[in-house]
């Protein structure tokens, strides 16, 4: 496509949200550019799902995102659902399956995802500027002048679809909220979010044993709580409820953590004495968990107690509380380089939650993960990612 001209709407940010909107938009008739500095499309979705890329969840709604606006993701995911993505993924004929809790993914490569929403924005008229940096943008009147190091664009609308901090090293910058900072829009601060949790150095000199080491469990973060796995690292605990708990963990906030969520281990443990066990704690706590770990919690909480028949009630009843309301102050999270997402982003009380424009400057809009909307693990930030490109690509 020439450069040096004018065009309806530029989209920087070859993503999933960018793609989403710039075929949206160019359906309509709307001239589109969509630029990237990255030479391929989609570098999220590609490693995304272990490579198959969860690319909705059938139960997203409003109450599966975190922002400091909860209402604003409303309006959008109810305009375009994840039955809407399921049907253009079928209209491509993807073979896709439902792993758990209404997570779908590609039965093969992520690429196939890629390679659908390129299709969809070739189909419609989209042009690409892949391997474009931007280096300047201005609003001179009602047109914004983008330039670039391919040359420089005029346009009405501009929309800012370059994500989040995390996984630096797929291209991941803090363009988008310097453009809105030019702009004079507030970025709620940021954080890296599905994130494994770092522990303290005293715990984790006794949990680095435990690498490897995969429970099912609760994990509670600010009253929020998540049934699933979590996995033991040599840096702390990771494992989906782990990630899931991060999106609401705030520096020097404790995580709970419940062992034992289909068993009452109170009534466990006093049963085990009336009965009479001989044996020691770490044997009965095997019968529960993976040996490593019942060695691990027996040593740290319960290592001054005699056998299971030779406890007084208090002190088995204390254990059973701490398995099942373990309390960690983690020291941290991993970080953007791990992270899946980044929570925080352009304050969503200053953009329409119908557009995704900008109430401050007419024609700026901005949408997927650079703004304050941040999903739970499962396929949720892909769903915001079309439901909030679809929205703009509808208005710009």
């Amino acid at each position: 496509m020439p450069t040096n001209t004018s065009i309806d709407a530029v989209i920087i940010g070859a993503g999933g949200a960018g793609m989403m909107c710039a075929q949206t938009a160019a359906r309509r008739g709307r001239s589109v550019v969509l630029i990237d500095h990255a030479h391929s499309f989609g570098a999220k979705i590609l490693i995304s799902g272990g490579g198959r890329c969860n690319f909705t969840n059938t139960g997203a709604g409003p109450k599966n995102y975190v922002s400091h606006n909860p209402h604003f993701c409303k309006s959008a995911l109810s305009r375009f659902t994840p039955e809407d993505f399921i049907a253009m993924v079928q209209r491509h004929k993807i073979p896709y399956h439902e792993k758990k809790l209404g997570q779908l993914f590609c039965d093969g490569s992520a690429q196939a995802i890629i390679d659908m929403l390129v299709a969809e924005c070739r189909d419609a008229g989209v042009h690409f500027a892949l391997g474009t940096c931007v280096n300047s943008i201005q609003k001179d009147g009602d047109v914004f002048q983008v330039a670039t190091s391919r040359g420089n664009w005029t346009c009405q609308s501009l929309v800012i679809a370059t994500g989040g901090l995390s996984i630096p090293k797929i291209g991941a910058t803090g363009f988008g909220y310097e453009i809105a900072q030019q702009f004079g829009h507030r970025i709620i601060p940021t954080a890296a979010a599905l994130d494994g949790f770092v522990l303290p150095a005293a715990l984790l000199k006794r949990t680095s044993a435990l690498s490897g080491i995969s429970i099912d469990c609760i994990v509670t973060c600010h009253d929020t709580s998540f049934r699933e796995n979590i996995l033991f690292t040599h840096k702390g605990i990771s494992g989906p409820a782990a990630l899931q708990a991060s999106l609401y963990w705030k520096p020097n906030t404790t995580i709970v953590i419940n062992t034992l969520p289909d068993t009452s281990a109170k009534e466990w443990l006093l049963k085990k004495k009336a009965n009479g066990s001989g044996a020691e704690i770490h044997t009965v706590l095997k019968e529960k968990f993976p040996d490593r770990f019942a060695v691990f919690f027996a040593d740290t909480y319960a290592s001054q107690l005699p056998r299971v028949a030779q406890c007084a009630d208090k002190d088995l009843i204390q254990l059973a509380e701490k398995l099942q309301h373990w309390e960690i102050v983690p020291s941290g999270t991993v970080g953007y380089s791990k992270a899946e997402v980044t929570r925080g982003g352009v304050d969503t009380n200053e953009l329409s939650s119908k557009t995704m424009e900008s109430r401050l400057v007419h024609g700026l809009y901005f949408i997927g993960e650079v703004m304050d909307v941040t999903g739970w693990l499962g396929g949720y930030n892909f769903q915001w990612a079309w439901a909030s490109g679809f929205a703009a690509g509808e208005s710009v």
